[in-house]
């Protein structure tokens, strides 16, 4: 892999090698959301997976079909991996999926993706020099799974992780219990992973640091939550308040999208007992802080 410091400019359209099995097609679709662009890469040299096709963009799908195109009109591209069915990842596969005669593999149909097979947890898609296995990791989408290239301890991580940002976690699908669990997972994974291939961003190549911190800003907006929560009291708070105290730091422009970040740290806390809400599946819902034992909070004078 090439270190980040020389790192080429991701340019969308062209074909980048990034090892002897992985190659790279950025789609032009960048925005807020999804930064330079969605990534989508094929692996193998012979036998060919796509992963995480993108979007129905005509030009992309076109552009990822050439790279499995064979002089005698057939087309080396047998899968295709949806990491997610979020609209940025996997509307291309049925028109990628009749361009190549490929099956189309994801964890479950969902969103308009219909599934020639379903993926778990643990399973194995194999070429003839690699071997990928499927990583179910909940959390920015309930179906999200990643894909560990296991002869380069290389994880294309879908939107679990991100280059260059953190990701947002949505409820209702999205949930952030489960995506901190999925986050230490990939920390704890032996052999240790080695470098992560993101949808979106460049190749990180020192992927504990990226995680642990992934992990780390996780925790530290938890307590942020907790304590701008708890400055509420008697009255409580909805999202749109605690944002605007807490993201004093960020654009307006995103405190919309971080809303919902705090929405589920929120949840969390719900699960674990310490937040309340009348109904915590509502965005605008007003919560309250739940005192530990031996807690109190704060009721003013």
């Amino acid at each position: 892999m090439t270190p980040e410091e020389n790192r080429p400019p991701l340019e969308p359209g062209q074909v980048a090698t990034l090892s002897p099995r992985l190659r790279r097609v950025l789609c032009p679709n960048p925005s807020m959301m999804t930064g330079p662009g969605t990534n989508t890469y094929i692996v193998g040299t012979d036998d060919l997976v796509v992963i995480d096709p993108g979007p129905d963009h005509v030009e992309h799908v076109e552009a990822v079909a050439a790279v499995g195109s064979r002089p005698d009109g057939t087309n080396a591209i047998s899968r295709i991996l949806c990491t997610h069915t979020h609209g940025d990842h996997s509307p291309g596969a049925a028109r990628l999926a009749e361009l190549t005669g490929a099956e189309v593999l994801a964890f479950a149909d969902r969103d308009g993706l219909v599934c020639h097979r379903h993926l778990v947890d643990g399973d194995a898609v194999t070429g003839n020099d690699f071997s990928l296995r499927a990583v179910h990791t909940p959390g920015h989408a309930s179906n999200h799974l990643c894909f560990l290239l296991e002869e380069e301890a290389l994880l294309l991580s879908g939107d679990h992780v991100m280059d260059g940002s953190t990701v947002v976690i949505t409820p209702l699908d999205g949930d952030m219990g489960e995506y901190l669990a999925s986050v230490q997972r990939l920390i704890d994974w032996t052999p240790a992973i080695e470098a992560i291939a993101p949808a979106h961003g460049h190749v990180i190549t020192d992927p504990m640091a990226k995680l642990t911190d992934y992990l780390s800003h996780r925790l530290d907006r938890e307590r942020q939550v907790v304590d701008a929560l708890v400055a509420t009291a008697p009255d409580g708070a909805g999202t749109a308040a605690l944002v605007a105290a807490i993201y004093t730091d960020v654009p307006e422009i995103l405190h919309p999208v971080a809303r919902f970040s705090v929405w589920a740290h929120l949840r969390k806390l719900a699960e674990e007992g310490r937040a309340t809400a009348s109904d915590p599946d509502d965005a605008d819902a007003v919560w309250l802080p739940v005192p530990g034992p031996g807690e109190t909070v704060y009721l003013g004078p």
